[in-house]
């Protein structure tokens, strides 16, 4: 029996079980950071003579209890007539949890309060630093303050905190991974590295990672129940505020997921959804991540409950009287309809510019390439362009198209050229995406030939090549012919250019940075623009 009791001495909560049935949901504590306690002790009964197990120290980790104090109960039984149980308190063990950088004392003082007792034990070897006492009577537990204990462990959590505090701006994250069968182990933690990247590039600072392998993901959350209950105790530990899960989730699962780890929780699309929002910059990117996220959020709306659903929607529910919910969605699904409209007009605008070049008969060439390639750095060394570049995932959103000169294929004279810079992919891209980026994306389409850049320097380039080509395979139009172009070649050894050699024989080596091979690209794009016009 588990008895739950706040600071002011009141019983809070009664619950038939171990403190790990009857600990309190996340959702229903006091949130109050890292640096405090939840204001709850718990006293339960054991009717066995031993400390509180592991399951127990979770339970008091996850939800930050200011102690767990555990009463074994022996030497009673059953009364004749089953009027209950009857027994005595044999010994009693105070747990609480512990600064993870300076071991605290009130079990030090318990111990010393009887010098028969034997040597607090040490914090266990697991994420959860906690103390345990060593067997106690009720009149030494009774001597003790407890407000002091609180106090002093809060102190210690506070300077702990302070110590490691970022900026207020930053989420602190912790990433899940699952690895189910159709992956590799080396894909698994490319995926994993990415995702971190992702994190850091929205401005996030990442704490630690968790893993699982599976056969089949857990319909409800994801992880199985161990996992979520490792994942709510390191978050807790940790201080995190935010959960970030290396795949696609549902409305569902997130909720699920939120009301047993007690934080924020959001997939991998909503980090690239965030990132893209921070990127945008002129008004067709914003117009474009603008309906991509209202595409996200509008099936998450559903289910927050049947108190914010009326009977079902239809003739005779509108009006006055509609929830709040049905008004926000009706609302979302009236500002996407606007924004595929104006999506449509700027593909319809895009498409009358692209005509006009073409009337002109000037050659163009789409930039594309997995997101840091580098290619707008290549732009900038091409074209002596100034778009933004940073070491950073989708630094730039918006496509940039700038005149290139380069020596015609035949008569090696001065040839006037586009060539535009266009979004970063990314494996797996988003769906929503795809499709909220099509005018942008049309670049390629329409571009009589393709430059895709290859950044050689990363371990998974091999990985990036075969995503990017998925992705042009998606594409509506087939795209003009490609030319690989591997960039960043001052940042690698000789074994990896020799294998790109031998992989991609036609391809060209560069640095865009170093302004290494360039004369040579353009030689080389001469002779991909006119193959790809001959072609026509």
């Amino acid at each position: 029996m588990c008895t739950y009791i706040n600071r002011r001495g009141q019983v809070i909560r009664v619950g038939v079980g171990s403190p790990r049935q009857t600990q309190i949901p996340p959702l229903e504590l006091p949130r109050y950071g890292a640096e405090r306690l939840s204001g709850i002790r718990c006293i339960a009964t054991h009717l066995k003579p031993e400390p509180p197990n592991e399951a127990a120290l979770t339970a008091m980790a996850l939800q930050r209890l200011d102690a767990l104090v555990v009463l074994n109960i022996t030497g009673g039984g059953f009364t004749r007539r089953g009027g209950g149980v009857t027994g005595y308190v044999k010994e009693v063990y105070l747990a609480h949890l512990a600064s993870n950088t300076n071991q605290l004392v009130l079990t030090q003082q318990l111990a010393n309060s009887n010098t028969s007792l034997p040597t607090p034990q040490p914090p266990q070897d697991s994420a959860i630093y906690s103390h345990i006492s060593p067997p106690l009577s009720l009149e030494a537990l009774a001597e003790q303050d407890f407000i002091d204990l609180v106090e002093g462990l809060e102190a210690e959590f506070r300077r702990e905190f302070i110590a490691q505090e970022v900026d207020a701006d930053h989420d602190r994250v912790l990433i899940v991974g699952v690895l189910t069968d159709g992956k590799t182990v080396q894909q698994f933690q490319d995926t994993l590295a990415e995702l971190a990247r992702l994190v850091d590039t929205a401005g996030g600072d990442v704490l630690q990672t968790v893993q699982q392998k599976r056969s089949r993901i857990h319909p409800q959350t994801v992880v199985g129940e161990g996992k979520v209950q490792e994942i709510a105790l390191t978050a807790q530990t940790l201080g995190a505020n935010l959960v970030v899960f290396d795949r696609d989730l549902s409305p569902s699962q997130i909720r699920n997921l939120e009301a047993q780890i007690g934080v924020r929780v959001v997939d991998r699309t909503e980090v690239i959804l965030d990132i893209f929002a921070q990127r945008a910059q002129s008004s067709a990117g914003k117009l474009q991540v603008e309906l991509a996220q209202l595409e996200y959020m509008m099936p998450r709306l559903t289910g927050r409950g049947q108190a914010m659903s009326r009977l079902g929607g239809g003739i005779g529910t509108r009006g006055p009287g509609e929830t709040k919910l049905e008004t926000e969605r009706r609302a979302i699904q009236k500002r996407i309809s606007r924004l595929q409209q104006e999506v449509n007009q700027l593909q319809a605008h895009r498409s009358r510019l692209r005509q006009r070049r073409q009337h002109r008969e000037v050659p163009s060439v789409a930039l594309v390439g997995y997101t840091n390639a580098g290619k707008s750095t290549l732009l900038n060394a091409l074209t002596n362009a100034e778009v933004y570049t940073a070491d950073q995932l989708f630094a730039t959103l918006d496509p940039t198209t700038r005149r290139l000169v380069i020596p015609h294929a035949d008569t090696n004279e001065p040839q006037e050229t586009l060539i535009t810079d266009t979004v970063g992919f990314i494996h797996e891209l988003p769906a929503s995406l795809m499709d909220a980026f099509r005018a942008t994306l049309e670049e390629v389409t329409e571009a009589d030939a393709l430059l895709h850049l290859v950044d050689l320097s990363h371990p998974a380039w091999l990985s990036h090549i075969r995503s990017v080509r998925e992705i042009l395979a998606q594409m509506p139009i087939t795209p003009g012919p490609a030319l690989v172009a591997f960039n960043k070649i001052d940042q690698v050894d000789s074994e990896t250019l020799a294998l790109a050699r031998e992989e991609f024989p036609l391809a060209v080596f560069i640095s865009a940075s170093q302004r290494l091979g360039l004369e040579t690209l353009r030689i080389r794009l001469s002779q991909l623009i006119e193959y790809a016009v001959d072609g026509e």
